[in-house]
């Protein structure tokens, strides 16, 4: 099963799942051929801005051919080239919803990206040449002050369609317009749906907490992450360092036991590392940073036995339950955000989602609390854009 780490994996763009939508708005449950395109279904249901003032963007990677690729409007999957930067330098990709009610959307097999949304200005992307001369996009950045994008109202939801669909709504880099996601196939599905007052409540949560109030960009636009906090000098960089040392020192003379769901494994910290059994690759000490992203000391390689390690241990540093626990996963979630440091950014976006599901951080999928769902069978899929 794709999950976010393997999106991460799989795409040159950074790909990436709670509340119900009693039904799928405006599609029937018809199933397809492996290889047709999903039939999706944007609703905007802001109550605030109209469809004329909202656009959608579908973008990714060709999985056939790696190349990075955009959708049109009539559901055609188009590689990126230079040429589609305008005389301004970048490229429109923008696709405006129906004048009135529902957008139905076909979205192609074979592809891994992002559904970005925008409100009243259209995003600007640019088409550039990577680093093994292939052209690309550059996405928005909605951390970096620079970035043309960084005063307009977006957000995305990441997928993988390939003869099966896998997706999320995502607040792993930033949230700003809540998502709801409804798949229908073998199952119905919805992730992403707030408690009413939930955006108010995430950025109250996050602004009245004198350690993430940074985070809070221009009047409510968007909130961003602590890891792109601390890239951005907003946030500190030392943040959980203490969380860190005391978990360092508590496993020098204690077991950490991690079971990953095929195989159990044993660790401590010796000579600096923790090395667990079973021929996991030992880990250094992580840094602020490392935890936040869940990369540097605690990246997960595709491996089978230290990617799941990783995670595990990623999980347990954000959730700050790794002192209290000796046994990991937790799988109960009244134990997460409960001691100091936290990472109560992620706190803020589990406390206002419906099911409790949210993705506060890369790992956020150990013991099942992402908002992310699959189907190998998908018949339909609705966007909701849903009251802010």
């Amino acid at each position: 099963m794709l999950n976010r780490r393997s999106f991460l994996g799989r795409s040159a763009a950074v790909l990436a799942g709670a509340g119900v939508l009693g039904t799928t708005l405006g599609l029937g449950d018809r199933a397809f051929a492996a290889g047709a395109a999903l039939p999706m279904t944007i609703v905007n249901h802001t109550y605030r801005y109209t469809n004329a003032q909202i656009f959608y963007y579908i973008v990714g990677t060709d999985l056939a051919t790696g190349q990075q690729a955009y959708v049109t409007a009539d559901g055609t999957m188009t590689p990126v080239s230079l040429s589609i930067n305008g005389s301004d330098g970048y490229a429109d990709l923008s696709i405006p919803l129906v004048a009135d009610g529902d957008t139905p959307v076909n979205l192609p097999d074979g592809m891994s990206g992002r559904i970005y949304f925008s409100i009243v200005d259209k995003l600007r992307f640019r088409a550039v040449t990577d680093g093994n001369g292939n052209a690309a996009l550059q996405y928005p950045a909605g951390w970096v002050t620079s970035d043309p994008n960084y005063l307009v109202l977006h957000d995305f939801f990441e997928f993988t369609h390939n003869n099966g669909m896998y997706c999320n709504s995502t607040m792993v880099d930033q949230f700003a317009i809540p998502l709801a996601v409804n798949l229908v196939g073998s199952q119905n599905q919805t992730v992403g749906r707030l408690i009413s007052g939930g955006r108010d409540n995430i950025f109250n949560a996050i602004a009245g907490n004198s350690d993430f109030a940074g985070l809070v960009v221009q009047n409510n636009l968007r909130v961003i992450a602590p890891g792109h906090g601390i890239d951005s000098g907003v946030f500190s960089s030392t943040y959980f360092d203490t969380y860190i040392n005391s978990v360092w020192n508590q496993y020098a003379s204690s077991t950490l036991t991690v079971n990953t769901g095929s195989a159990t494994y044993t660790g401590q910290v010796s000579n600096g590392q923790f090395v667990f059994s079973g021929g996991v690759a030992p880990f250094n000490k992580p840094s602020t940073l490392d935890v936040f992203y869940c990369n540097g000391a605690l990246a997960a390689p595709n491996d089978g036995v230290t990617g799941p390690v990783a995670a595990i241990l990623g999980a347990g540093f954000n959730r700050s339950n790794l002192l209290t626990d000796a046994s990991q996963p937790d799988s109960d979630a009244s134990t997460f955000y409960q001691s100091t440091p936290t990472n109560y950014y992620a706190k803020a976006m589990h406390d206002n989602m419906a099911d409790g599901r949210a993705y506060g951080f890369p790992f956020d999928d150990v013991a099942g609390f992402a908002s992310y769902v699959s189907d190998g069978s998908p018949t339909s899929c609705t966007l909701e854009l849903t009251p802010f």
